[in-house]
């Protein structure tokens, strides 16, 4: 049974690296969700830790983590930067951030070539959600054109604070994902949950529904849909600076011309993020009650 590689997108840290959430404490210890997501990665089985980041954010990534896990977990760094082979016809004066989460995952295709997982480095997914996600992975039955998605209960990934856009999945009797379409301005009233349409009608939602998180489980047979997918993006969409290349469209494309099937594996976890800085306390919160309830330690790397 072979062991999952665990994909981290980190480069969307960014410049201002220092002041963004992905390094904001809500650990007991100083913890990071990124470490939380490691940490819980680690239990699960996975062998290898890949980091997408930039290049101009490297030292101090390094400095922040890289330092701290060397002795945890394998660990391989990748970059992700808009100067890259074989784009260079593709680069012009307007482009300034890279080229979205299809990009990243492609950038570490010379480093992969078993089962792995993907997730957002700001995100906390929770344990219960690695260990499914490696059990899937791991099963020597999963074939190439085989993968997954681990979804949430809408009600269990908003925020009390403001709105929040979310993946809402579309699932077969099998348990496979359909449709994903994205809902944006999803905000909570009560114990209503509801979305506001391009009519500007707010249009209720069961707060049931299954959401994804973009914590995807993946063959080495998605680099090479990506890369030809890539392409056609990078000829379609080169006028526009602002265009991003996205794993979710990459993957619905995939599924409505019948080349993959996406498994939606459903945890009962409580996705935790900083979406706005009041976000934070409720995290540490829930952080510190994880703690209490000895799912996790008061120190992770003691």
């Amino acid at each position: 049974m072979s062991k999952p590689t665990l994909l981290i997108m980190a480069a969307g840290m960014g410049s201002r690296f220092g002041g963004l959430k992905q390094v904001e404490k809500i650990g007991p210890s100083g913890e990071t969700i990124l470490e939380y997501s490691i940490y819980d990665a680690i239990r699960a089985g996975f062998r290898k830790v890949v980091f997408i980041i930039r290049k101009d954010i490297e030292q101090v990534f390094n400095e922040l983590f890289i330092t701290k896990l060397k002795n945890k977990i394998e660990i391989v760094t990748v970059f992700q930067d808009i100067e890259l082979a074989g784009v260079e016809k593709y680069l012009y004066e307007g482009r300034v951030k890279p080229w979205g989460t299809g990009h990243a995952i492609l950038v570490a295709k010379k480093t992969i070539k078993e089962p792995f997982a993907v997730i957002n480095a700001d995100d906390f997914y929770g344990a219960n959600s690695f260990k499914i996600l490696s059990e899937w992975l791991s099963k020597s039955n999963v074939n190439e054109s085989l993968y997954c998605n681990v979804t949430y209960r809408l009600n269990e990934t908003v925020s009390e604070f403001g709105s929040v856009s979310r993946g809402v999945c579309s699932v077969d009797e099998n348990g496979f994902i359909k449709n994903i379409v994205e809902r944006k301005k999803i905000e909570t009233e009560n114990s209503r949950i509801y979305y506001t349409d391009q009519n500007n009608q707010k249009v209720d939602l069961s707060s049931l529904e299954k959401v994804s998180m973009n914590m995807w489980g993946f063959q080495p047979s998605i680099f090479t849909y990506l890369e030809e997918s890539f392409g056609k993006f990078l000829e379609e969409k080169v006028s526009d600076p602002n265009s991003e290349f996205l794993i979710p469209d990459v993957v619905m494309n995939l599924i409505e011309k019948n080349i993959v099937s996406v498994k939606a594996l459903v945890t009962d976890e409580k996705w935790l993020g900083i979406t706005y800085k009041e976000d934070k306390a409720s995290v540490i919160e829930m952080i510190n009650e994880l703690v209490d309830k000895k799912v996790y330690p008061e120190n992770i790397w003691e």
